[in-house]
């Protein structure tokens, strides 16, 4: 059994991930503004697993204080964290050069220092403990940059991956372990019109191949496998002309 924290954990990819992290044995430590959601939550898996260990927390990962205060309060209460999964994120953004700048930078504010923030909590934990695991959730829109509303987002995360894959280099050889994951389109709130288009993955399914990937603390893994894999090879070499379309 191990401590899993989750962020941004009151919906979607982050409330699946905690309901099927219990399921599979997990403590949790969960975070998010919404704290009426987190305490449904904590009710619904407490009453399916009551030997299960749920903690909640409100936590806005753009207050940098509060990620630091409330990651060690989860560690002082719980006995240490063995895993923090950085999920929480925002999905706003428009074209670049069309006056909407305070989206594009809420954006980053939120998925690149927000994760920032969290990531050197996170590890700051794990060098004192020795061991940990940390989980960046990146999105399959990383692997290239990407035209229209999605432009920034892609960009932050291609740069939390980076940022991941960074530290995985400094605690090489140590047991901190790092996993980066390229979800691609699964149904969340976040997911929008995407969730209309026939790639498409259940919640249940798309949080299942992420799970799996974390229990086997791969380096990396686009999730769900299929078909994203593939289309993974093709997104990265198509012609700027082609990708604009399946954007």
């Amino acid at each position: 059994m191990s401590t899993t924290l989750i962020t941004g954990a009151s919906s979607g990819l982050g409330a699946e991930m905690a309901r099927q992290l219990a399921a599979r044995g997990h403590d949790v430590a969960l975070c998010a503004r919404r704290t009426d959601r987190l305490a449904e939550l904590a009710a619904e898996i407490t009453t399916a697993h009551p030997d299960r260990r749920v903690a909640v927390k409100a936590l806005d990962v753009t207050d940098h204080d509060a990620v630091f205060r409330v990651f060690e309060e989860f560690r002082g209460e719980l006995g240490g964290i063995d895993r923090v999964v950085v999920n929480a994120g925002l999905g706003k953004g428009q074209p670049l050069g069309t006056g909407r700048f305070d989206a594009n930078r809420e954006t980053a504010e939120t998925n690149f220092i927000g994760a920032l923030a969290q990531t050197e909590a996170a590890a700051a934990i794990f060098r004192a403990q020795g061991s940990g695991h940390l989980v960046m959730v990146s999105s399959f829109s990383a692997l290239r940059g990407m035209p229209r509303n999605i432009t920034t987002y892609a960009a932050t995360k291609a740069a939390v991956a980076h940022l991941a894959e960074g530290f995985r280099a400094d605690v090489h050889g140590t047991p901190i372990k790092v996993t980066v994951l390229y979800p691609g389109y699964i149904v969340s709130e976040m997911s929008g019109t995407a969730a209309r288009t026939p790639l498409v993955a259940s919640t249940e399914k798309g949080v299942r191949a992420m799970v799996e990937a974390i229990e086997k603390e791969k380096r990396s893994a686009i999730v769900p496998a299929w078909p994203w894999r593939p289309l993974g090879h093709v997104v990265k070499h198509v012609p700027v002309g082609l990708l604009r379309r399946m954007a």
